[in-house]
C-alpha cells in the first residue's frame, strides 16, 4: 500500500486517538486531524487527501454537512469517506450513504473491522482474508 494521506475529523480527541491507534497498523499512512467540519475543510483546502474519516455529531458543522460539502466540489468528489458515528438507525446511515459517504461504522468501533474497511477503500487490489 502507498502512503496515503488520511484525515480524521471527530471532535472527540478520545476518539480520534483510537481512531489514529488503529490506522497505525496500515504502514506509512500520513495522519492528520480536526475537531470539527470547518477545520477539516481548511485541512481539505491547503493539502490533498486519499480517505477521510468522520463522526456525525460535532459542534460547528456536523459530518453530514461537511460529506455533503466535500461530494460539491469537484476535487474531492471521489475521495473515499467513512462515517464513524454512535447514531446507528437505518434512516442515519441511509442518509449519509446518500449523501455521499463510502462506508459507515457504528461506534463502539470494532478497531479490526475499521482498519479492513480503510485497506479496501485504499487498496481496491486487497482482499479480505
Amino acid at each position: 500500500m502507498y502512503a496515503a494521506k488520511v484525515l480524521v475529523v471527530d471532535d472527540s480527541p478520545t476518539m480520534r486517538q483510537l481512531i489514529i491507534f488503529a490506522l497505525q497498523r496500515l504502514p506509512s499512512l500520513q495522519i492528520t486531524e480536526a475537531g470539527d467540519g470547518v477545520a477539516a475543510l481548511k485541512q481539505l483546502s491547503s493539502e490533498k487527501y486519499d480517505l477521510l474519516l468522520t463522526d456525525i455529531n460535532m459542534p460547528m458543522m456536523d459530518g453530514l454537512k461537511l460529506v455533503g460539502l466535500i461530494r460539491n466540489d469537484t476535487l474531492y468528489m471521489k475521495l473515499p469517506i467513512i462515517v464513524i458515528t454512535t447514531e446507528g438507525s437505518d434512516m442515519t446511515r441511509e442518509r449519509a450513504i446518500a449523501i455521499g459517504a463510502n462506508e459507515y461504522i457504528t461506534k463502539p468501533l470494532q478497531t479490526t473491522h475499521l482498519v479492513e474497511v480503510v485497506r479496501k477503500l485504499l487498496d481496491p487490489e486487497y482482499q479480505q482474508g
